[in-house]
């Protein structure tokens, strides 16, 4: 049985990454023009190296992936409202979540980009959000957009806003203070996506 562990994400295991990641551009392009995969990813990993993870479970079976890195490869950033990114800063970009019923993959995913931008000196890691409307579904925050994640879900890594375009935000992580911000707010940040994910309790009958 293979361990539990998260990869680099790379030309050679894109392929094994979940399928709409595959040809995806979005975040290279800018509006109106396309990018060229193959070309992006030759510059993303002669200077960056891996430009993100994927997650396994226990069996081998990708169960999550999540896209990063430096700011300057990510052009569509750079028209998203509350934008620009810092250019200090590795920005995550987007994650999909392939299994709904294995809530600490975004968690772990988070976790791994932020000790990966902290390796390679980055001062920031940075990520835009949304400030849902209260009683929003789990649904809605954390499976329909890939791209922009839940504003109350990265405070509690310690996300701080840079600027503010309606409900969307730009916000982020200083890693200089990270490891006591990060290990205050683990169990938390658990307990939240957990409960996100977690099945609704059936009913019991009264005996």
């Amino acid at each position: 049985m293979t361990p539990t562990r998260i990869r680099g994400l790379t030309r050679l295991t894109l392929e094994e990454a979940p399928i709409v990641c595959h040809s995806c551009v979005w975040w290279q392009s800018k509006t109106g023009r396309r990018a060229n995969k193959d070309r992006w990813i030759d510059r993303a990993e002669d200077d960056f190296g891996p430009w993100g993870s994927i997650y396994y479970d226990d069996d081998g079976r990708v169960i999550g992936s999540m896209q990063y890195g430096p700011a300057q490869l990510f052009p569509r950033a750079f028209e998203l409202p509350a934008g620009p990114p810092s250019e200090d800063a590795v920005i995550v970009t987007c994650a999909y979540l392939v299994d709904r019923t294995s809530p600490w993959v975004l968690q772990s995913l988070f976790l791994a980009a932020i000790g990966e931008a902290k390796d390679r000196g980055a001062a920031a890691l940075e990520a835009f959000a949304y400030r849902y409307p209260e009683g929003e579904t789990d649904y809605e925050r954390f499976l329909v957009h890939r791209t922009v994640f839940p504003r109350d879900f990265l405070s509690d890594f310690g996300f701080m806003t840079v600027r503010t375009s309606g409900r969307v935000e730009l916000v982020r992580l200083e890693l200089g203070g990270l490891q006591p911000v990060v290990e205050g707010a683990r169990e938390k940040v658990l307990r939240v996506v957990k409960e996100a994910f977690a099945p609704a309790p059936v009913p019991q009958p009264r005996p």
